[in-house]
């Protein structure tokens, strides 16, 4: 009774503590340890119960082996089982050379582990208080440590084959398949049998001209619009009054930052409550819209002015067979509402600006048996998770583009990214609204629409020669784009700290631009900043090895970059918080350079800022080779191939080293020897080559006019009162 009785009030102690610590520092648990977190269901409450039950026989379980064996055997058998447990699951599990594991730090573990159990036990039978340990247990004891070590000593720390050679091998297979699948075909009858297999429903009205329009315009792709289907799947459970009413609601609140496009007698035409700041992107798309409108119904498009995504419906919520169903409102037939006079007050927004988003906005279109729900709090933000970068990675290298968007297997992403960190302008919303985007991360139910950044040219391929002549005072200099060979073998950056806002809380040490220029040109010998790369062994250079060297090493073997923040620190700091001089002493801030200038680099580094890049597509049109990481996607993702229209980065960044000694090759030193290993050069013009060819045939501005034309072909069908009945025939 008494054992009882202390097994529960110390567990009532424990909890109250525990209570009191997270009452205190995460005011965001306190309606849970109250328990009103809704919703509250059996489920939880059985949780809850069990928990405590377990917590329960554990305290029992301690007390009765302190009362039996001694506080003294208990906490050292509990030590090694603390030590030995989750390292023996991880050399059992652990198969592959990345992430690179030492043989004979694990191997002295455990045999200092073993042997300080065995010197205490023999000091307890040298004290009478054990009875002499048998030969044949000390065998099994010694037998099970080998065991346990085995796996260390099986493994192989080399591999045959260089990851990228099979990765750039896949890519080709992978996109050889993908131009079978496009339907590059002239005839309307097939691609409408195609269109009916691939997404079991007829064609939207139209489609004729739509096809006509497309072939006008030598498209290569006129079957593989899934990206249209994945948007626009989720408001055919919405009734079509609804989303003509959301619309109007959307566009008629300023404080929304959403304004709206009309479409009236094959017309388009900006709405007059637009934003000013955001005019020139409105008219940009009326532009776009006005190469195909004469083909349209009528029709209004709320369009997002900011750069963040806006729509992130909960998994529950999107999976559930009706929303709004609400009863439709005596008007005339798909009409459309005409856009108030006077802002209106109602909106379904919240403003999200400036604080971490990534559960409440991000994780939570995910499954809740997903790891990024299951597994919330990562065990450190200073190494990397290899639990979530395994399914997209192959050893260090990104392996699967798509699924590299996936945040569900990527709790980490929390805190890598200044969209999830703290975005500059967020107003964001859990009910399923038709907004019209131009980027989104995974996660989020914006609909994706060609860009008028990329269609005005906001940033454009434009390479020179010089003109005159050296010397003499009408001489410029051009920026011409050399071939691949004639190039600087340097990776190439610039850019700003635009990606969040980070006001006190030091949030920008996560963000990937800040990282970026962090890793280029600040590492250290310190252990913290060791890195890992993947060089030809030393005894075979037809085999490769993980080796972690410490962060001033890419210098000494050769390998070069430019990366740097441009003029002045943006988006930091706050009355007496010190983000901006911070990173003004961390960061070498350099002048703003011609953007033709990027030409004269063999390799340029892409990234996103607040929301897409805007300069990706002008680097694929380039000479050059682009490498890329991204959380934001657009209209255009399932077109390219990742390894073979450009080199895919992971955002924690840790291959980048290792990709760039693949294609710029090494030369230097390391530990003190010469080392060499020859630029893969052949492979990187083909991939900037490859890329270059394939945004010139499936990615110009044809491409987006076509691409826009059936999204608007689509969404005029999914709003329309009839929409069940609509459907095009050959």
């Amino acid at each position: 009774m008494v054992l009882w009785s202390s097994a529960f009030l110390s567990t009532s102690v424990i909890w109250l503590i525990v209570g009191c610590i997270l009452y205190v520092f995460k005011p965001e648990l306190r309606t849970w340890l109250f328990l009103i977190f809704p919703p509250i269901d059996v489920s939880t409450i059985l949780a809850a119960g069990l928990h405590t039950f377990l917590f329960c026989i554990l305290i029992i379980s301690t007390l009765h082996s302190v009362i039996v064996y001694g506080l003294l055997d208990m906490y050292i058998h509990l030590t090694l089982a603390i030590i030995m447990v989750p390292v023996s699951e991880f050399i059992w599990s652990h198969k592959y050379p990345f992430p690179p594991t030492s043989k004979t730090t694990s191997t002295i573990a455990f045999a200092l582990a073993y042997l300080g159990w065995y010197f205490h036990r023999h000091i307890q039978q040298s004290l009478g208080e054990k009875e002499p340990l048998r030969r044949s247990r000390f065998l099994l004891a010694s037998v099970a440590l080998f065991l346990l070590l085995l796996p260390t000593w099986r493994v192989q720390d080399f591999i045959h084959y260089h990851p990228i050679d099979m990765l750039i091998y896949d890519a080709q297979i992978c996109h050889n398949k993908y131009l079978q699948s496009v339907g590059n075909t002239t005839s309307l009858e097939e691609t409408v049998a195609r269109y009916q297999k691939r997404y079991n429903r007829l064609p939207p009205p139209g489609f004729d001209l739509w096809f006509e329009y497309a072939k006008k315009r030598s498209a290569f792709i006129v079957d593989e619009f899934d990206q249209i289907h994945q948007d626009l799947e989720p408001f055919w459970k919405i009734p079509p009054h609804v989303l003509r009413k959301d619309t109007w609601i959307m566009v008629s609140n300023p404080w929304n930052e959403i304004s709206g496009i009309s479409i009236r007698q094959g017309q388009a035409s900006v709405l007059p409550n637009v934003l000013p700041t955001h005019k020139w992107m409105l008219d940009g798309v009326a532009v776009l819209i006005n190469k195909f409108a004469e083909h349209l119904p009528d029709m209004d498009l709320a369009f997002n002015l900011n750069d963040e995504a806006r729509v992130a419906v909960p998994y529950g919520d999107l999976e559930a067979p009706h929303q709004k169903n609400q009863p439709p409102v005596e008007t005339a037939p798909n009409y459309w509402y005409p856009v108030a006079k006077d802002p209106i007050g109602d909106t379904v927004f919240k403003d999200m600006s400036f604080r971490n988003t990534f559960r409440e906005f991000g994780s939570v279109g995910c499954p809740p048996s997903s790891y990024a729900r299951s597994h919330p709090h990562i065990s450190s933000r200073s190494h990397i998770c290899h639990e979530c970068t395994a399914p997209h990675s192959l050893g260090q290298f990104l392996a699967n583009w798509t699924g590299a968007a996936d945040i569900c297997h990527q709790p980490d992403l929390a805190y890598l990214n200044g969209f999830y960190l703290s975005p500059a302008a967020f107003k964001t919303s859990h009910q399923l609204m038709p907004v019209f985007s131009q980027s989104k991360p995974h996660g989020y139910n914006d609909i994706l629409y060609p860009s008028a950044w990329n269609y005005m040219d906001k940033v454009k391929y434009s390479p020179s020669a010089d003109t005159g002549k050296p010397g003499e005072p009408d001489f410029k200099p051009g920026y011409p784009d050399v071939p691949f060979k004639d190039k600087q073998n340097v990776l190439f950056w610039r850019g700003a700290t635009s990606e969040g806002v980070s006001s006190g809380d030091h949030s920008w040490r996560g963000m990937t631009r800040q990282r970026l220029v962090h890793m280029a040109n600040n590492l250290t010998t310190s252990a913290h900043d060791y890195i890992t790369i993947l060089l030809p062994h030393f005894d075979d250079y037809k085999k490769y090895k993980y080796v972690t060297l410490p962060g001033t090493s890419p210098q000494t073997l050769g390998l070069k970059t430019d990366i740097a923040i441009v003029d002045r620190i943006a988006r930091c700091g706050g009355i007496g918080l010190y983000d901006c001089t911070d990173q003004e002493k961390e960061f070498g801030l350099v002048g703003p350079s011609n953007f033709q200038a990027h030409w004269q680099y063999k390799f340029l580094f892409d990234l996103d800022g607040a929301g897409f890049s805007g300069r990706f597509l002008a680097f694929l049109e380039s000479h050059s080779l682009p490498f890329k990481t991204a959380l934001f996607r657009e209209w255009y993702d399932s077109r390219i191939r990742a390894w073979h229209h450009f080199v895919p980065q992971d955002p924690r960044l840790h291959g980048v080293w290792s990709t760039l000694a693949y294609f710029a090759g090494v030369n230097g030193t390391l530990y003190g020897d010469k080392i060499w290993w020859k630029a893969h050069e052949a492979e990187a013009e083909r991939i900037a080559e490859q890329g270059r060819d394939w945004v010139n045939k499936a990615i110009r501005k044809e491409d987006m006019e076509i691409y826009f034309f059936r999204l608007l072909l689509e969404w005029a069908r999914i709003t329309n009162d009839s929409r069940d009945k609509l459907g095009f025939t050959a």
